[in-house]
């Protein structure tokens, strides 16, 4: 939607344009909830880093307005690692997630194999941002890197290099609101190296504040008018694909489907999940959530009507979802196409990203000066302010994930954030805002009569369906989820099995597992979540009292791309 050349740079509205900034946070369930155990550490170190300094820029910017978004199922990790790193630190249970465990225990594992995952996962940072910045860091991955060529060379590495390299590897992970504010991490820092089992012990505490802060710093945002928060359907699913598989192919016609043809169950599905993840917003937050951010932005005129009779009044999706269902619905707007819109008469109002201007934020920016790209961003909102001035229901929606785009800023995006908050708050032209504020404030969304199911990546499904890596985890989906309404209508699970395995259903029904799958993303990462997603899918059949199916035991997927942000971003729009 951004237009650079078009009006005067300079132009100030009649009134000024509504402009909502959007961060969604989300992470799959990492458990194995059989025993409780973490198998990726990505919930806490996205809370030390991200969560944490995305609250503070607002707490220090009154005149800041946002929309965050918080998965269900990201929300009860976070309570999930406050309390066991507090029950840790309280001498009664153990921390369950193997990487924090090696921070705060005393006892470093013996075995080589061990030893050498734990250096490898201490590699998992980005290179420019998070290693280099860091000379002690960069010298102890460097020894990492060596081992990793020479593995024989493990003889020679003492407790103490390891050590080192988890206190470092935290440190470098840990936010830069809290690096330049708590003296206990500076004084970390600046030892440098030889850290003792206390320093280990306060490192850990450290990050067991911060989690447990987590929740209430943003309920307090909320409850002070900076913060509008939303939620998604409690394990963050394609609503759409559930409801009816072959909506992919109202905006990619020609793709290739799975084997499965439905989703068994799928309204049920979405309603538990919609349900549940209302009732756990509530739970954290002390009240219902307002809007929806539909998993991935991803819409279609099932889905609509589903979260109109749940009561939201707000959600939002992509760009091309807007313009395809704008040609399907023959409107043809002239001008300012930042608008909101109704489908069918419905109560919720949908608000549409502006990719142009996201993905700036998400894939461009970070290799800019703060001032620069602020400026920038600050131009592009001044001509929209232009070409929307005599519209008084146009908001400009700015989404993107609040989570990954920072890794590769400088700082973690410290002076980029604060000079975006500062620069659109105090802007003539501008309004800095929320949602619910502008339908408090009459915005009056416009109809449309159809619908185009897609998502706010190029509009489509693409992501999670189509590919045969993809199409055949929803054939595994599919089998599992029959098997379970076997099982469920046999009434052979007493109340306490039913519950658990609908608990794992959703979990298995989640969007991450499919984003991943695929020779396009990293080797690693697809590896990751590929063997997470077949352990999930196994305990299901665990608990339903079945024995798991042999494919279960296969690797299925590979992975060999780098793509940009090593996959866990994605721009709104495909790149011609």
């Amino acid at each position: 939607m951004s237009d650079e050349s078009r009006g005067n740079s300079q132009a100030v509205a009649a009134s000024p344009l509504r402009v909502v900034i959007y961060w969604h946070m989300h992470q799959p369930e990492y458990r194995d909830l059989r025993s409780g155990e973490y198998h990726l550490p990505w919930t806490y170190l996205h809370g030390i880093k991200d969560y944490v300094d995305m609250a503070a820029h607002l707490e220090t910017i009154p005149e800041a307005r946002a929309v965050v978004n918080f998965a269900p199922i990201l929300l009860v990790q976070i309570d999930d690692y406050a309390r066991q790193i507090q029950g840790f630190l309280n001498n009664s249970s153990a921390i369950r997630d193997p990487l924090l465990a090696a921070l705060a225990g005393p006892v470093l594992p013996a075995a080589n194999d061990a030893r050498m995952s734990l250096i490898k996962h201490c590699l998992r940072a980005n290179e420019d941002r998070l290693i280099k910045r860091f000379p002690v860091y960069q010298k102890l991955t460097e020894a990492a890197k060596a081992l990793e060529n020479h593995p024989e060379m493990m003889l020679y590495i003492n407790d103490q290099y390891l050590v080192d390299l988890l206190i470092w590897y935290h440190l470098a992970w840990m936010g830069e609101t809290v690096r330049r504010e708590d003296t206990r991490i500076k004084k970390l820092m600046d030892k440098g190296t030889g850290y003792s089992l206390h320093d280990r012990r306060e490192l850990t505490a450290i990050i067991g504040e911060l989690m447990a802060g987590i929740i209430e710093r943003y309920r307090k945002l909320a409850q002070a008018g900076q913060v509008e928060l939303s939620m998604t359907p409690y394990a963050h699913p394609i609503m759409p694909l559930l409801l009816d598989i072959t909506s992919a192919r109202e905006a990619m016609p020609e793709v290739k489907l799975p084997f499965l043809t439905s989703y068994p169950g799928g309204e049920e599905r979405v309603r538990w999940h919609l349900q549940k993840g209302m009732e756990t917003f509530e739970h954290f937050f002390g009240f219902k959530a307002a809007g929806c951010w539909p998993s991935e932005g991803s819409i279609s005129e099932a889905t609509l009507k589903i979260l109109d009779e749940a009561g939201f009044r707000w959600t939002a999706s992509g760009e091309s979802v807007m313009r395809n269902s704008l040609n399907a619905s023959r409107i043809k707007p002239k001008g300012c196409l930042h608008r909101p819109y109704q489908f069918d008469n419905s109560k919720t109002t949908c608000f549409f990203r502006d990719d142009g201007l996201s993905d700036l934020i998400g894939f461009t920016y970070a290799s800019w000066h703060a001032d620069d790209a602020v400026a920038n961003l600050l131009h592009h909102l001044e001509n929209i302010a232009t070409a929307c001035s005599e519209l008084d229901d146009s908001v400009v929606s700015i989404i993107l994930d609040g989570e990954n785009a920072w890794e590769t800023y400088p700082e973690n995006g410290y002076y980029f954030l604060q000079a975006l908050y500062k620069g659109i708050a105090n802007h003539p032209a501008l309004e800095l805002t929320t949602y619910s504020a502008c339908l408090d404030q009459g915005t009056a969304p416009k109809m449309l009569s159809h619908v185009v199911a897609g998502s706010w990546v190029y509009g489509t499904f693409s992501t999670w369906i189509g590919d045969k890596d993809k199409n055949h985890a929803w054939d595994m989906l599919g089998e599992a989820k029959r098997i379970f309404d076997v099982v469920m209508k046999s009434g052979r699970l007493d109340e306490e099995h039913q519950r658990r395995a609908e608990h794992q259903l959703a979990i298995c029904e989640g969007s991450d597992w499919f984003w991943w799958f695929g020779d396009y993303n990293p080797a690693d990462s697809v590896s990751d979540f590929e063997c997470l997603f077949r352990l999930h899918l196994a305990h299901l059949y665990q608990i339903l009292g079945e024995e798991p199916p042999d494919y279960l035991s296969e690797v299925f997927t590979h992975g060999s791309g780098a793509p940009a942000m090593s996959g866990v971003m994605r721009p709104g729009q495909e790149s011609t």
